[in-house]
């Protein structure tokens, strides 16, 4: 059974940073792809970072961009994700999620899901 279990959410005030962290379980790790997703109130869910199955290929998305760094240690079976300089409006839920095949981006490409974890940035 696959399960991936994020943790490292906060309340935090802008600003500041917090570090995600997503274990995962019951897959091969190294073979998926890993992502960040996030989810405001009443929107939908966003994609927020990606990175390779090496870690040698990271994506962004452009409100994040420069002040988020994915992560990962294959070894610890783990995918990171560093927020500094957080803004209000990166309040959210945070999910991690694992792809085989995985589209920059694109939410249906992946195949398992965390339960998320709250981040709240205060002004």
């Amino acid at each position: 059974q696959v399960q991936l279990v994020e943790s490292g959410g906060g309340l935090v005030q802008a600003g500041g940073s917090l570090r995600l962290s997503c274990a995962a379980s019951g897959l091969t790790f190294s073979s998926y792809s890993m992502g960040w997703f996030r989810q405001a109130p009443g929107k939908d869910r966003d994609f927020v970072a990606l990175i390779s199955r090496s870690g040698g290929i990271t994506h962004y998305a452009d409100s994040v961009k420069g002040r988020f760094t994915i992560g990962r240690d294959n070894a610890k079976n783990t995918v990171y994700l560093q927020m500094n300089s957080l803004k209000p409006e990166d309040t959210a839920v945070y999910y991690c999620a694992a792809a085989i095949r995985s589209v920059v981006g694109d939410i249906r490409s992946f195949d398992y899901w965390g339960q998320g974890t709250q981040v709240t940035v205060s002004s």
